[in-house]
């Protein structure tokens, strides 16, 4: 009784402070087609899509009319467009689905939905699969979210709820310098069934790490699935293409997590490697063996993280060759995704078979959802690992702050912290080469890479690889295995820099 009435008190206070209507009047249209098809429908009918949200398994859309008239006939003339599922009359403020909340429920959908007919919000989408308990909803940007939060709060049924946050897939300081020597090494050698490169196969990460020894000892090069949470990756790629699995892509709400879609012009003809070209800096962190047409494609604010993705993969495929990779794509181009497609992404990695997940990126706000979702995956056996960040600093981030993710910090080739690297006991487990680690590029080629993202996947590697010779690892084996390292003089390393081949013989005891 008593939450109803605070719902109720709620729901007034709401009602009072709605702004008033602008000259333009707002349409919400629920869909079951894309973004093509309703600019057609607005085209031909007189109005404009001002916003677009990909929902699953429908899309909403958010119409402009320029005035009450028009839309009192619009409103009438779109519903009986065949693939429209409903169209609801919001405010004429901007953005009216501009805020974004993750909500957690007992009793399904049946109680936001209640709510939701009061036009004060929209279920766009489960985030938990075929679960039924997480939602993302959206809610207009006229109100403060404080007090939608509080209202969703109220819902009986309602367990937890919290905004969507943005995230960056990778952030701080870590900067490219100049070319290592194993970035021209191209002669080509032979790698589990692929040509690839003698600088990518025998670089100093590799030796660092002591890979080929504990390929050795546990006469495995992997074999599970190990997901990876990132900006997509290329397809194409002749090296990684023999062990990506199709993927998922979160940000377009479709099968395949291929980052070449964020191109302007797709994927280029051929994915040769080009073995003549002069190292060019394609981002912030990474220095590239790709021609100028390519450097330029790629040059600009919109494409500063691309190809972090492929990069993480090839990092992935140098430590575990045999283990199969999922690629779920939850950031775009630019870097930046939503929180929600990455709690989307570890439900989904979880409902198919993978036993590592690695998560190159931080955030610094905590989320009870993302941690909740870590947790529940792990109770199926996965391991997770994530980088520590790249502000130079003893810092709080997530996810490689929480007791059951593995974060990881950088180290260059004297097993010194770099100097990008953050650091501290609360988010280091281990470290792992950071600098100059020589992998995969977009366009079938290679670069080298600076920053922790680059040393996660090969702890994420490092565990799937123990993993294939000694199945169902648990995550405390993992970390125990893991925690068998090279003791360093820096402070806040956690245990030290890995060492494949002292984890490999703990894990086989």
């Amino acid at each position: 009784m008593k939450r109803a009435i605070i719902l109720i008190a709620l729901l007034l206070s709401l009602f009072a402070a709605k702004p008033a209507s602008a000259a333009n009047t707002q349409l919400l249209v629920k869909a079951n087609f894309g973004a093509p098809a309703m600019n057609l429908v607005c085209l031909l009918k007189g109005c404009q899509v001002t916003q677009t949200l990909n929902g699953s398994p429908s899309n909403f859309f958010v119409i402009s009319v320029p005035n009450s008239a028009n839309a009192s006939f619009l409103l009438d003339v779109l519903r009986d467009v065949p693939g429209i599922l409903n169209v609801t009359v919001l405010s004429g403020g901007q953005n009216p689905l501009g805020n974004r909340y993750i909500v957690r429920t007992s009793g399904g959908l049946l109680n936001l939905q209640t709510l939701c007919l009061l036009n004060l919000c929209q279920v766009l989408q489960p985030l938990d699969g075929s679960l039924n308990q997480v939602f993302l909803i959206g809610g207009s940007s006229n109100q403060d979210p404080n007090l939608i939060l509080a209202l969703l709060r109220a819902v009986p049924g309602v367990l937890n709820v919290e905004l969507d946050q943005l995230v960056t897939v990778a952030t701080g300081g870590a900067t490219a310098t100049d070319p290592p020597p194993s970035l021209v090494d191209t002669t080509p050698v032979r790698y589990y069934g692929s040509t690839v490169w003698e600088g990518y196969v025998n670089q100093p990460a590799t030796q660092i790490i002591r890979l080929a020894q504990a390929q050795q000892r546990l006469d495995a090069s992997g074999g599970g699935i190990i997901a990876d949470i990132d900006t997509g990756v290329d397809p194409n790629h002749p090296v990684l293409r023999p062990v990506l699995l199709p993927g998922y892509d979160f940000t377009r709400n479709q099968v395949g997590g291929s980052e070449m879609n964020d191109l302007p012009g797709g994927a280029p003809s051929t994915e040769t490697p080009c073995v003549n070209c002069t190292p060019g800096q394609v981002n912030q962190h990474s220095i590239a063996m790709v021609d100028q047409h390519s450097i330029a494609m790629v040059d600009g604010p919109k494409y500063e993280d691309f190809g972090h993705g492929t990069m993480v993969a090839g990092v992935l495929h140098l430590v575990a060759p045999s283990a199969s990779i999922l690629p779920l794509k939850a950031f775009g181009s630019d870097g930046t995704g939503n929180l929600s497609d990455i709690i989307r992404a570890i439900y989904y990695a979880a409902q198919n078979k993978a036993t590592v997940v690695n998560m190159s990126f931080d955030l610094k706000t905590p989320s009870q959802e993302l941690a909740t979702s870590i947790s529940s995956a792990e109770k199926q056996g996965i391991v997770f690992v994530a980088s520590a960040g790249n502000d130079g600093e003893i810092e709080m981030v997530y996810p490689a702050g929480l007791t059951n993710v593995m974060g990881v910090a950088s180290t260059n080739s004297q097993d010194q912290r770099s100097s990008f690297s953050n650091y501290g006991n609360q988010i280091v487990w281990v470290a792992a080469p950071g600098e100059a680690v020589i992998t995969t590029y977009p366009f079938g080629t290679y670069a080298a890479v600076w920053g922790t993202s680059f040393s996660a996947p090969l702890v994420s590697g490092g565990v799937d690889l123990i993993e294939s010779a000694k199945p169902g690892l648990t995550q405390s084996q993992a970390r125990f295995a893991m925690a068998q390292a090279q003791l360093l003089l820096a402070v806040g390393m956690g245990n030290g820099r890995i060492d494949l081949n002292r984890a490999a013989a703990a894990a086989s005891h």
